[in-house]
């Protein structure tokens, strides 16, 4: 019986070893059939870098108009309006939560 089992062994862990490869290899986080999760992934991501660098020129845009060579009177009065929170007499502010993405 010993011998027997024995013989069989390595052919019983080369199975288990095939089997756990092929397994991985249809159902593995790089398997084949995690394709859809990774092409939604991607396009997901690819929508968030869109947003990301429409912020990042939004940004730069406002950063240009703050340097003190091209300062923009009315950029630097609607910042420190909006942060300090005056007002005129005459006028009315209605604040907006900012959302965050």
């Amino acid at each position: 019986m010993l011998e027997r089992t024995r013989l069989y062994a390595p052919t019983v862990i080369l199975g288990f070893l095939i089997f756990y490869f092929a397994f991985q290899a249809l159902t593995g986080e790089r398997g084949l059939l995690s394709a859809r999760r990774r092409q939604e992934t991607l396009t997901a991501r690819t929508a968030e870098l869109k947003d990301l660098q429409a912020q990042s020129a939004d940004l730069s845009a406002r950063i240009r108009l703050l340097n003190p060579d091209s300062l923009s009177a009315d950029l630097l009065e609607e910042r420190a309006r909006s942060l300090l929170g005056f007002i005129r007499p005459n006028e009315y502010v209605i604040r907006m939560p900012v959302s965050a993405g």
